[in-house]
């Protein structure tokens, strides 16, 4: 059993309040949790609207099929015209 992680770092431009930042993380992790049989969540920088991070975690049997399916995710996130991604991190535990 391998556990993937996945941790997307978020700009939102477009962002002029947390409002309009929780609009587009609910969208994408939505979009994520309907896409992806993955758990997926905001989980830092919850109170600063132009930035955002998404955790997102799979258990699969195996490692490269954990892999492929993190970035796919990691596609989806990037082809959201609203955010922008600093950064990504992915582990297998």
């Amino acid at each position: 059993m391998v556990i993937g992680v996945c941790t997307i770092e978020l700009v939102i431009n477009d962002s002029n309040s947390l409002k309009d930042k929780r609009q587009v993380m609910k969208s994408l992790i939505a979009r994520i949790g309907n896409r992806f049989n993955v758990s997926v969540s905001e989980i830092e920088c919850q109170d600063i609207w132009r930035r955002g991070t998404i955790g997102v975690a799979c258990i699969c049997t195996d490692q490269q099929i954990a892999g492929k399916m993190l970035n796919k995710v990691i596609e989806l996130v990037d082809s959201e015209p609203r955010v922008v991604v600093a950064d990504c991190r992915v582990e297998m535990l």
